[in-house]
């Protein structure tokens, strides 16, 4: 019993403006009490009124009435604030920012719990409790409390806008009905509803539905990333062995190579060493000889001379000397020169794989193509640097900038000899092959300029090795009237404008080639749609004297 009377002090010790217990609690003349500073800070803004009222009631004053502190309402505050209880009910919660507010509460507002769609209000739980009791205000609709209330409101009309036009799409009051939407089909905001809730039922089974499809999707996707993360794995593992192996063997070579030559040179050498001391040991016994036969020349004594002469003119066996050329360090170059050459097969061998390698790496496309560009700036995106390969130019085709720019002349330029090189027309290929998404541009002078992309394997020799002229080659060329694609010999006219600028676009997974003419805008001129089995290389190809086409 006394707690609950302690309850109902704390309720009457509180200030109406701040709802907190009484600071120097004042009672103004018609008996209410507040903080003085709410108070005054009340009637500040009435000063310029000259006539004062209280926040509750509304009684008026005039003049203003001086305060005096209420010291029994002090003492009862400060008995209450001894039991430790808090000066708000546990159930009391103001509105902070961002919260809707009762807008019935005076001075500090409390948390609206529901808006009415009919009166336009929030109200928190006290306020909303007539909405509950009163039998108009039961049929009124209430709403989890809202701060768009006003979006309710007519901004024409000041009006509820109850009533949903059909044919403009959008909320009216009922005048909006009679004047500005006059003869339009409308109907109830409630009816409306109903129809769109119908709609928004067939919306959430489409949408249900793209999220199952979309999950099933993950689900693949994640059992691919993870066979992709497997499959590389084990691709990296086993090319690791297999080139650990290459190495092996390589490094097993290189040991018994300098193994062979170790022991041929300790076999040389000890052969050498060999004969050398039988040399030194035959001049050791011939300057001994030619010292006995020098002090017997000298002897005066005919018989004795003669009777040891024939013995001291005897020499033995001479040691054959071999008839050889001394080569100081060149014993082994023949060594070192086939050993140059198994290194340049095994570059050669390695050079040639190594497109067909890269090639089948990036062909594995789990997910679907790419959109094709739409903007020179995302063309961009994908530009590759690319060099042409003296090694397959025309002998009538000079290479400058780089060999970045080919130009068809007409003395013959002084190239080597090598399997790759076109001989039967001007034309040339890159050094790079390509895959995966790539873009580059070709600038062009003259006439007849063809801009292609061939398989490394196209022939070198014939009629058929004309870039277009086979199933290994795609080419444009520009003419008088417009453009002309080739592929296997099949010609295609095409009507475009001029431009001395062409770009291509390459997805070779998706197997897209396109060309586009470039200027200050990108004009498609032909696509092709198809399946790549080698990576392409760009070429160019040149049939007036003259003409030159640059990588840009």
């Amino acid at each position: 019993m006394a707690q609950q009377g302690i309850q109902l002090d704390e309720a009457k010790l509180c200030c109406s403006i701040c709802l907190d217990l009484l600071k120097d609690p004042v009672t103004i003349p018609c008996g209410h009490s507040y903080c003085m500073s709410c108070i005054k800070s009340c009637w500040d803004k009435e000063d310029q009124k000259k006539i004062h009222s209280c926040p509750q009631c509304r009684q008026t004053f005039t003049p203003r009435p001086v305060l005096g502190k209420n010291t029994m309402l002090a003492e009862l505050v400060e008995e209450v604030k001894k039991t430790g209880l808090q000066a708000a009910p546990p159930d009391r919660c103001y509105a902070g920012p961002g919260d809707v507010a009762c807008d019935f509460c005076t001075g500090r507002k409390l948390k609206a719990l529901k808006s009415c769609l009919v009166c336009l209000v929030s109200y928190c739980e006290q306020h909303l409790q007539p909405h509950y009791d009163v039998a108009p205000l039961k049929k009124h609709k209430l709403v989890k409390a809202t701060m768009k209330l006003q979006e309710n409101i007519c901004s024409r009309h000041d009006e509820v806008m109850k009533i949903f036009c059909r044919t403009d799409q959008q909320f009216i009051c009922y005048l909006c009905s009679m004047v500005e939407h006059k003869g339009h089909d409308t109907v109830s905001a409630a009816a409306e509803r109903t129809e769109r809730q119908k709609e928004l039922g067939v919306s959430r089974q489409n949408i249900q539905q793209r999220i199952q499809n979309r999950k099933k999707y993950v689900k693949v996707l994640q059992q691919e990333v993870k066979a992709i993360n497997l499959s590389a794995d084990k691709a990296v593992e086993d090319s690791e062995k297999i080139f650990t192996e290459l190495v092996r063997l390589i490094e097993k070579r290189s040991s018994d190579v300098k193994e062979q030559i170790r022991s041929q040179q300790k076999a040389e050498a000890s052969r050498a060493e060999e004969l050398q001391e039988k040399l030194k040991q035959e001049i050791a016994e011939l300057r001994r000889k030619d010292a006995e036969l020098e002090q017997l020349s000298h002897t005066e004594d005919h018989t004795h001379f003669l009777h040891n002469y024939p013995s001291l003119s005897r020499l033995s066996e001479s040691t054959d000397l071999p008839s050889t050329n001394i080569r100081p360090l060149h014993y082994f170059e023949d060594v070192t020169a086939a050993v140059s050459e198994a290194r340049d097969k095994l570059q050669g061998i390695l050079t040639e794989e190594w497109p067909k390698i890269s090639w089948t790496v990036t062909q594995m496309d789990v997910l679907l193509p790419q959109p094709e560009p739409k903007t020179r700036a995302e063309f961009l995106q994908y530009s590759r640097q690319i060099t042409l390969d003296p090694n397959t130019a025309d002998t009538n085709l000079s290479l400058s900038e780089r060999n970045r720019k080919a130009t068809c002349v007409e003395e013959e330029q002084l190239y080597s000899r090598h399997p790759d090189r076109f001989t039967e027309w001007c034309q040339v290929l890159s050094r790079e092959g390509l895959t995966g998404h790539c873009y580059w541009e070709v600038e062009w002078r003259g006439s007849a300029v063809s801009i292609a992309v061939a398989y490394k394997d196209i022939s070198r020799t014939g009629d058929k090795c004309y870039f277009g002229c086979n199933e290994k080659s795609w080419e444009i060329q520009y003419f008088k009237n417009g453009y002309e694609f080739r592929h296997n010999n099949i010609k295609t006219s095409i009507p475009g404008p001029r431009s001395s600028r062409v770009g291509v676009y390459l997805d070779h997974s998706a197997g897209i080639l396109s060309f586009y003419s470039v200027s200050e805008t990108m004009t498609l001129l032909h696509r092709v749609q198809t399946t790549f089995t080698q990576p392409l290389y760009p070429g160019f190809s040149f049939l007036v004297l003259g003409a030159s086409a640059e990588l840009c």
